[in-house]
């Protein structure tokens, strides 16, 4: 039972759920990014290279059932998406990290001082010194 109750805190952390929402939002944006190379990039690509389409690229050792094929044109697509995947992840982390830093900003703004209140000691320095005044004679002159 204590190993049950261990896995639903570690479960209704915050921070679990976030990294699920993550991850399901990164098997969407596979989807996309996958048919942003698939689709529109590589056929540019194609179209200024000749016409070539990276997926069909192969180079064949042997010949029949037995050949190995060397996939270079997937290996190239995998590149271009993993390329396109790191800069808009690049984007999305700079932007948080100046949503974070704007708001670190305003909490770290520092309020205007007041003016210190006088010490004790300041107080009781200047109480005697009115006192002293006061009591020296008015003929004095000293």
């Amino acid at each position: 039972m204590r190993m049950l109750k261990e896995f639903r805190d570690f479960i209704a952390r915050g921070n679990v759920m976030d990294m699920a929402v993550g991850i399901i939002m990164g098997a969407a944006f596979t989807a996309i990014v996958t048919s942003l190379v698939d689709d529109l990039v590589n056929p540019l690509i194609g179209f200024f290279v000749g016409g070539i389409d990276f997926s069909d690229q192969v180079i064949r050792f042997g010949e029949g059932e037995n050949a190995a094929t060397f996939r270079y044109g997937n290996f190239i697509n995998a590149v271009i998406k993993f390329a396109i995947v790191a800069w808009v992840v690049f984007l999305l982390v700079k932007g948080v990290n100046k949503i974070k830093e704007a708001a670190m900003a305003a909490v770290e703004e520092p309020e205007p001082e007041e003016p210190d209140a006088p010490s004790q000691e300041q107080l009781l320095t200047e109480i005697r010194d009115i006192l002293k005044r006061d009591a020296q004679p008015a003929g004095d002159g000293g």
